[in-house]
This record gives structure tokens, C-alpha cells and sequence, in this order.
């Protein structure tokens, strides 16, 4: 699983801790909802990279997978908060289920059959995606996105 987390460090933690104190379901929906508007416009970034990964075949099959298994995944329970943007291994097909790692170059090289055929192997090169995108956006701008909804949130707080 491949995923950038955009912390807002202990502010984020402790405005979460606060939410659940208040008991207050109609505010930690919206501070749910608030995070993920602030990382949404990542996941088209993620998507078009993957797009853009070149393909011998030009069927796509395998990036159009992989960019539907990108995801916005929101927590503000258990002593962490985060947001993460992923690209779930989980939502891949069964045999596939590391390809955006492989990709990605995180895993060892990725190696398989020519065409199906299984005398025939070759190593495939990775293809980078993810963290060119995600890295710097996940810096000054996602910071200040999630800032803005834990200044929103902390007035209504207090």
C-alpha cells in the first residue's frame, strides 16, 4: 500500500481527542468531511500520473485499476489523526494487489511473463507516479488546507 500522510501534528490529534469529548456526531462529521475536501484535489493528480505511466499494449487495463483503487482515507479515532491518500492494494484484483508498489519502484523489481507465457520472464522498470505528485503538494499546500479546516473547527470548539 503506497500512501502520503498530511499530518497537522499534535493540533490534529488534539482536536480530535476534543470532538470525541464533546460528543457532538454533527461536528465530527463535519470535521470528516472537511479533511477530505482538503486532500480531495490530490486524487486527480494521482489518477492523471497514473494515466500518464507509458504503456506498450495501450490497453490501460492495469492503470485504470490502479486509478480506481486511489482513495482518500480519513481517521480521527484511536490516538492518531490522519489523512492519507493511498493507492489500496486492497481494491486491486487478488494477483495484483501490490502492482502500485511495484510500480512505484517501493518493492523489489517487478518481474513477469511475457504475454503469459511462462517460459519467457522479464524485469519490469518501475515507473514512478505517486510520490512525484503527492510529495510536493503534500508540503506547504496540503498543510495549509488542513490547517484551515483545524482553525474552523477549534473556533466551533471553543
Amino acid at each position: 500500500m503506497i500512501d502520503v500522510e498530511v499530518r497537522g501534528g499534535e493540533e490534529l490529534a488534539r482536536i480530535s481527542r476534543a470532538l470525541r469529548q464533546m460528543d457532538n456526531p454533527e461536528v465530527v462529521k463535519r470535521f470528516r468531511k472537511e479533511l477530505r475536501e482538503a486532500a480531495k484535489p490530490l486524487v486527480p493528480e494521482v489518477r492523471a500520473s497514473i494515466q500518464a505511466i507509458p504503456s506498450r499494449t495501450g490497453k490501460g487495463v492495469l492503470r485504470a485499476e490502479m486509478s480506481k483503487a486511489t482513495r482518500i482515507e480519513v481517521r480521527t479515532g484511536g490516538r492518531d489523526a490522519n489523512v492519507s491518500i493511498r493507492v489500496d492494494g486492497r481494491k486491486m484484483p487478488s494477483q495484483k494487489r501490490s502492482l502500485q508498489a511495484y510500480m512505484e519502484g517501493t518493492k523489489r523489481p517487478w518481474r513477469h511473463p511475457v504475454f503469459g507465457n511462462r517460459e519467457v520472464w522479464v524485469k519490469q522498470d518501475p515507473k514512478p507516479y505517486f510520490y512525484r505528485v503527492v510529495a510536493p503538494a503534500a508540503g506547504p499546500r496540503s498543510r495549509a488546507a488542513v490547517n484551515r479546516v483545524l482553525d474552523s473547527i477549534s473556533r466551533d470548539i471553543t
